[in-house]
């Protein structure tokens, strides 16, 4: 569930789904972004990535929309993918993976550069219907998850009865905004501040207290 995006771009566990022109245009768009922005991309840089004519990128999309929509449809899909290697553990193992995939206390420079490329692709969510149907179902899964975890816990023994879809609304909610701070301000400190309050709520609101 964490944002290597590249890594998720070269990931062999869904691409039955995509003929190799379309993972091969995706990867190049997301290298074309990172580099040069989501106001800076093109078709035509697109093409000058792979090394081939504008027209080979058409062949697969009719516009550049298009081929975004078809990114972030490879992010749902390989997020969707991702979902059983964090939620097999137990549901306080599961829920500590989750937040910690979430908001890692240090980023790597592609994960990065795969949560700019996703946050420029967001603001561009109130243009496009399509991009925003992708987001809200990337955090839809993201809640229907800690949503799960939180529900198999209370079922367990292992957390408190409470209304599961508001303290999963809560915790994801917290970590988009972590996220989104991370990478639009130089605040190095913050992760960490935001993951020791956001345990503390974990525990005050599932923790079984005597």
């Amino acid at each position: 569930m964490n944002d290597h995006v590249s890594h998720m771009l070269n990931t062999d566990s869904i691409e039955q789904k995509w003929s190799d022109g379309e993972r091969e245009i995706v990867r190049a768009t997301y290298r074309v972004m990172v580099e040069h922005g989501y106001s800076n991309l093109s078709i035509s840089k697109i093409a000058g990535e792979l090394g081939k004519t504008k027209a080979a990128v058409y062949y697969h999309y009719d516009s550049k929309e298009e081929l975004l929509v078809s990114f972030l449809d490879f992010v749902v899909d390989w997020f969707k993918n991702d979902i059983a290697e964090e939620i097999s553990e137990s549901p306080e193992t599961a829920l500590n993976n989750v937040v910690e995939s979430l908001i890692p206390l240090e980023l790597d420079d592609e994960t990065f550069h795969g949560q700019v490329v996703l946050l420029e692709l967001r603001s561009q969510t109130r243009r496009s219907e399509e991009f925003r149907e992708r987001f809200t179902e990337i955090n839809d899964l993201l809640v229907g998850i800690v949503r799960d975890i939180i529900e198999r816990g209370v079922e367990a023994g292992a957390f408190r009865d409470v209304e599961a879809p508001r303290v999963a609304e809560h915790i994801v909610a917290t970590a988009n905004g972590a996220r989104i701070d991370r990478v639009t301000t130089d605040r190095p400190a913050a992760p960490a501040a935001v993951r020791v309050s956001l345990s503390s709520y974990i525990d005050s609101e599932l923790r079984q207290h005597d």
